[in-house]
């Protein structure tokens, strides 16, 4: 029987051990993509005791308390507390199989140098220790990031955010201190399904971007500004949720009547809506394509599922799935209309929806084109697929089809500064993964260029593929 969580933990064999040890251990983090609030690390935030730090806005936790019987009002109904914390510790014994069980005990173990198991008996122990830990100044927002080695975090923000604490933390940044990248997140912008929220929302990036808005032009110009100011700050990526690809190609005299539709308060039909989005994604698409920045998109996410809790809470409190809608045509159709205006940028494609997986990465290879290495990319196994499986059948289908040794590797899309150790837990699935090759003979055991793979993976291949300024070597 093998130790709990030791130093050796998710390695089968010897090859896999050294990897990870050798190589893989000591590498910094890149968090290219989480959702870190910009204030608390500019201003370098305290957390008054471990359910703060821990379990507040964290809707993974959130789903596993709820299924296993605790009632709302002990998981959203106050700000997190002692009572949450009990409630979260009563259920941690339930989660066996789930990749929280593992991360809990990671980020007890690495925060915080507690091994012992979470349950109710250990809870009273656990609390005063870590509550004691989080009282030093060394437990800041900032100081957790330095702990687990992270040179840069790319947050997610709205265009129409003034970003005034990326311009403050990166007037106060001190050499050494991890970069804060904002990350251009313009969903709403696109959201014309709801013609009041839509409009309410031009005013708000029109003020933004010192701009009236008025018509198509003049929203894509604003988009624009808002893209000039982000670059400015270190943005080198932007981020779209989108239910599925869309692929509805328009004249731009189309879409300048459809924007006049929506602002007049019309609610446009199903294929007006497809065509207003395909034509403002792709013009930031090539916006990307021109400033050399990533465009991410995010995949067969069905969101607000439970109408009488996203009335009570809004969203992004544990009421979403997977969808299970056509992706590959429309995919593919869209990426091959950035290509032929020469402007297709660098791509990141993540579905939440594992089965995809392979069509994503066949797709991919049709518009590799030997600027970039890896220039699209099959994103890193996302949300619910945030497994040991899931991470193991994304790398793998990408190994079989494309370059794994040129994916960009882990990101948290996290809210919470507690959760890096999530890239060892990925670092250790991909030395897992390797290593079990060396050990069936399908590669040599050469640790120089195999163990420079899995450094490139973990740490190298997104400092290059991002360049975000700043980022040490």
């Amino acid at each position: 029987m093998k130790p709990f969580m030791n130093a050796d933990f998710l390695f089968p064999d010897a090859c896999s051990r050294r990897l990870f040890h050798d190589f893989a251990a000591g590498m910094p983090i890149i968090d290219y993509h989480c959702h870190l609030p910009p204030a608390d690390i500019a201003g370098d935030s305290r957390f008054r005791d471990l359910a703060h730090a821990w379990l507040g806005g964290d809707h993974y936790k959130w789903r596993a308390m709820r299924a296993n019987g605790v009632p709302e009002e002990d998981i959203t109904g106050h700000p997190a507390d002692y009572r949450t914390f009990m409630a979260w510790a009563s259920t941690v014994p339930k989660l066996a199989g789930n990749p929280l069980y593992h991360w809990a005990h990671m980020e007890l173990q690495r925060y915080f140098g507690i091994d012992a198991p979470l349950s109710e008996k250990t809870a009273p122990m656990i609390w005063e220790a870590c509550n004691a830990l989080l009282a030093k100044p060394e437990f800041s927002a900032r100081s957790l990031l330095k702990k687990m080695n992270v040179k840069a975090v790319g947050t997610t923000d709205d265009p129409a955010d003034t970003l005034e604490h990326h311009v403050a933390y990166a007037k106060a940044r001190q050499p050494g201190d991890p970069v804060m990248a904002p990350s251009f997140r313009p969903d709403k912008a696109l959201a014309v399904e709801d013609p009041a929220a839509w409009k309410a929302y031009l005013d708000r990036l029109g003020a933004a971007a010192g701009v009236s808005i008025g018509s198509y032009g003049e929203l894509v110009a604003a988009l624009q500004k808002r893209h000039d100011a982000f670059h400015e700050l270190g943005c080198r990526a932007s981020d779209h949720a989108l239910l599925a690809p869309v692929a509805a190609f328009v004249s731009e005299q189309a879409l300048e009547g459809l924007f006049a539709k929506v602002l007049a308060g019309a609610v446009l039909a199903p294929d007006e809506v497809e065509a207003f989005k395909t034509g403002l994604l792709l013009e930031i698409g090539r916006m990307n394509a021109r400033r050399g920045w990533a465009m991410q998109l995010h995949l067969a996410a069905l969101r607000n599922l439970n109408t009488a809790m996203f009335l009570k809470l809004g969203p992004d409190t544990g009421y979403d799935a997977s969808a299970d809608r056509p992706i590959a045509e429309k995919l593919a159709l869209f990426l091959d209309a950035l290509q032929a205006d020469g402007l297709l940028p660098k791509t990141i494609l993540y579905s939440l929806n594992p089965n995809d997986l392979e069509a994503i990465c066949t797709i991919m290879g049709c518009f590799q084109d030997g600027s970039t290495p890896g220039k699209l990319q099959s994103g890193s196994a996302w949300w619910f697929n945030d497994h040991i499986e899931g991470m193991r059948r994304q790398m793998v289908a990408l190994a079989n089809i494309g370059l794994l040794s040129r994916f960009v590797g882990m990101l948290t899309d996290s809210r919470s500064f507690l959760s890096f150790p999530r890239h060892e837990y990925f670092r250790r699935i991909l030395c897992a993964l390797v290593g079990g090759w060396m050990e069936a003979g399908e590669i040599p055991p050469d640790f120089d260029t195999f163990g420079g793979m899995v450094r490139d993976i973990c740490y190298n291949n997104a400092k290059n593929y991002f360049a975000i300024p700043g980022v040490e070597e």
